[in-house]
Order: C-alpha cells, then sequence, then structure tokens
C-alpha cells in the first residue's frame, strides 16, 4: 500500500485532534482510500504541554521550515494560524509542489486569491474544508455534490460562540453581556471575543462561500460586517412575537448584477430548520437551481469536529497523489467578480423606534418612510403611556438599503423620536424546509 508522508505545522487543540484521528482512524482510511497517511514531523514552539495524545517525541521539532522542506513529507497541514508566518509556510510548501492542508479561514478570506493562483502555478492545490464550519463537509458540497447548480444563495450560522449567546439570550432571558461571560466560562468564547462577537470570524468564512460557490476571489473589504455585541433582549423577544426568531448569519446572495455577501443579526422564519439551531452548533443552507434547498448541521469548530475536516482533505489529496492524477482547480474564475455594495441591496426590515404617545407622530413617521419609497407591511405597540416614548415595532415590506439609511437618518432626528432606530434585516428564506 502506497504511503503519504504527512507533515503537521501547529500542535494546538487541532492539531492533536488530526494526530489523534489518524491514530485511531488510521487503518480505517487506509482500507477505504487505499493510501496510508504516515504523521511523520510535527513542529510546535512549545513540545513539552501535554496534549493528551501519545506521542512519539521524536516526532516533534521547533523548526516548521525543516518539515516543509523534508522530501519524506509530501502533505503540509498548517494550523499555526493568523495571516503572517502561516502564509509564509503555506508560500514555501507550495513553491515547493507540496499541497496543503489550512484551516486557516483568515487568512484564505484575505490573501486566498494569491495562494489559489501559487497552487495552480505549481501544479498543487490547497485543502480548506476546515477553514469552515468544523465536521460540517461545506466545501466538499459545493465542490461536489452541488457541482450542476448554480447557487442563489447560501445562509450560514457559522459562529458557535454568537449562537451561543444568542440562544442564551433568548431561552435564559440573559443580557448579551450575562450570556458572554456564560460562554467564557464553558469554553466557548476567549477572553478577547472581538472576532466573534463583532462578526469577523463569520465574516471570514462567508468570504470563503461566496468565492467558491462563484468561482471568483471576493474581496474581504466587500464585506459589510455587523455583529451581536449592541443587540438587545428585547428585539428577540419581539421577533419571537413576530414568528421569527434571530441568528447572527452570514449571506451570500447571486443578484443580476453581482453577489451579494454580508454578515449582520437576521431574523428568521420560527418555522425554518435554520432556526432550530441552537447552542453551539452551526448550520449552512445553500439554495441551488437544481437541488433546491439544501442544509447542512453540526459542530463548527473543537479539537475532533475540525481534525475531522481536516482528516477529509487529507484523503482526499493522498488518493490523487497516489493516483498520480492531477489536482483539479481550487477556485475557477469563471463568473464576473463584482460584490454588491450594502446600500444597494434590498431587504425587508424590523424597525424598533422609540415613538412619543402623541396624536399624529405615527402618521408622521409613515409619511417620512413613504417618500422613501418604504412601505409598512405590520406595527406592533404592545403598550401606550400619553405623553411618553414607547416602543413601536415596525415590519417594512423590501427597500432598498441606501432608501432606509436616508429615512432612518430623517426619522432619528424628529423631536419625537427618543432614541437611535435599531434597525435589524430579515431574511424570508422563501421555499422553506
Amino acid at each position: 500500500m502506497k504511503e503519504i508522508g504527512i507533515g503537521l505545522l501547529g500542535f494546538g487543540t487541532v492539531g492533536a485532534g488530526v494526530v489523534e484521528a489518524l491514530r485511531k482512524n488510521g487503518d480505517l482510511l487506509a482500507a477505504r482510500t487505499g493510501v496510508r497517511l504516515v504523521l511523520r514531523k510535527i513542529a510546535d514552539l512549545d513540545l513539552d504541554r501535554d496534549r493528551g495524545v501519545a506521542l512519539d517525541r521524536s516526532l516533534l521539532t521547533t523548526d516548521a521550515i525543516s518539515v516543509i522542506d523534508d522530501p519524506a513529507i509530501q502533505i503540509v497541514v498548517e494550523l499555526i494560524g493568523g495571516t503572517k508566518i502561516a502564509r509564509t509556510f503555506i508560500t514555501r510548501a507550495l513553491e515547493h509542489g507540496k499541497p496543503v492542508v489550512t484551516a486557516n479561514k483568515a487568512l484564505l478570506a484575505e490573501c486566498g486569491a494569491e495562494i489559489f493562483r501559487l497552487a495552480a502555478k505549481h501544479g498543487t492545490a490547497v485543502g480548506f474544508e476546515a477553514s469552515v464550519a468544523g465536521a460540517i463537509p461545506i466545501i466538499k458540497a459545493l465542490r461536489e455534490g452541488l457541482v450542476g447548480n448554480r447557487i442563489a444563495r447560501v445562509y450560514g450560522i457559522l459562529n458557535g460562540t454568537c449562537n451561543y449567546i444568542l440562544t442564551r439570550m433568548e431561552r435564559e432571558g440573559d443580557t448579551f453581556d450575562h450570556a458572554l461571560k456564560e460562554a467564557q466560562a464553558h469554553g466557548y468564547a476567549e477572553s478577547d471575543p472581538t472576532l466573534d462577537v463583532d462578526g469577523w470570524d463569520t465574516a471570514h468564512k462567508a468570504v470563503v462561500l461566496a468565492s467558491l460557490a462563484h468561482g471568483f476571489p471576493v474581496d474581504m473589504a466587500a464585506v459589510y460586517v455587523e455583529g451581536i455585541r449592541t443587540l438587545a433582549k428585547v428585539d428577540i423577544d419581539y421577533a419571537r412575537v413576530l414568528g421569527y426568531r434571530v441568528k447572527l448569519l452570514g449571506v451570500v446572495k447571486a443578484e443580476p448584477d453581482g453577489i451579494d455577501v454580508r454578515v449582520h443579526p437576521t431574523l428568521i422564519p420560527a418555522n425554518h430548520m435554520l432556526s432550530s439551531v441552537n447552542g453551539v452548533f452551526n448550520a449552512v443552507m445553500v439554495d441551488g437551481d437544481i437541488a433546491g434547498q439544501t442544509v447542512y448541521f453540526g459542530r463548527g469548530a473543537g479539537r475532533l469536529p475540525t481534525a475531522s475536516a481536516v482528516v477529509s482533505d487529507l484523503a482526499d489529496l493522498a488518493v490523487t497523489m497516489a493516483a498520480g492524477a492531477p489536482f483539479p482547480p481550487t477556485l475557477p474564475h469563471d463568473l464576473p467578480g463584482r460584490c454588491l455594495n450594502i446600500g444597494d441591496i434590498s431587504s425587508r426590515y424590523y424597525l424598533r423606534i422609540s415613538l412619543l404617545d402623541k396624536p399624529g407622530v405615527m402618521g408622521v413617521l409613515t409619511t417620512v418612510l413613504g417618500n422613501h419609497g418604504i412601505s409598512i407591511a405590520s406595527v406592533v405597540q404592545k403598550e401606550t403611556h400619553a405623553g411618553r416614548n414607547v416602543p413601536v415595532i415596525i415590519v417594512t415590506h423590501r427597500a432598498r438599503e441606501a432608501d432606509m439609511n436616508v429615512a432612518l437618518a430623517e426619522i432619528d432626528a424628529r423631536p419625537f423620536v427618543g432614541a437611535k432606530t435599531i434597525r435589524l434585516r430579515i431574511e424570508d428564506l422563501d421555499g422553506q424546509i
């Protein structure tokens, strides 16, 4: 049986998971693929910390370059993270003609086009299943299972930290701050949760999915990103009354004049499968023109779930190498590469307006919205207090984002509005599952 040598860069949580997975299921993998994956070297700066896996210490080194350059190593696995050193190591491996497996969504979102071009130039490949949604095989689904589809929409709950926080806010009545502390106490959130709660982790993953679904590298700077830090429990409660749940959603939509890529808290129908995704779990819905809607659910992070995705890529690359076959293109450039500005998108909106309970103000409000082409679908006002500001919930029909921006600026400047209007976008997920 042919052997393929593996070099691992980074022996942290996921790296240890990869070692565990290969040791536990290496024989099974060999029987299924006809190729044996052999772990030949592991590079990490810390060689002494207990990772919870039995290991021959002769495999360990602090010299990552020696691992990349070792002729006995045919595939390099990068699990260091970050965008500087990891980029240097991946570049060196690809220039040596060695395929790379990575879980580095930030690097792919920011430098993916350069990395994929380099892989193509040197006749090799990059496996990145582990970069999005952990154990969920969404990359393989887009590249293989749905290869005959034009992808109309991708919706992703892609960050377990945020999903856990939103679940706590809805079910336990927690504030954002309390739910975040609970997430940190359980190890679901970092001590500095900025990348998660401000939406950037989800945005990196959305860029990877958008680039793959539409065949051109999406510029991270073109993506609108809004996190959950300022989300209030009252809006989660009102959303439930209206038949929705609030999720931090990565949105990728094909439009006639480009693609729409954005991340923000979103109201989605309570009866859709995505709305039932709770806690630290992830889910991705893909809408293809032939397949229709398909949904992929599972653990989006963690030692073994992410390791499962790494091993999947290793198996694919090893089989291709053993057969002496060429690697398929990582990212075909066959579609116009334009991303829409957030101001050009259209959506339905949830608005919470702090409105003075006084005759005539509702009429002024509807007039302002109407002047900007925004029509009202429903209004909820649970209580009235004459002469005081009360929350009025408005759900609109579809409207252009730029028009909504102008309308809200005009509304918030009125003396009968007591606070800045809260605006959340609604995705109705037509063709519901």
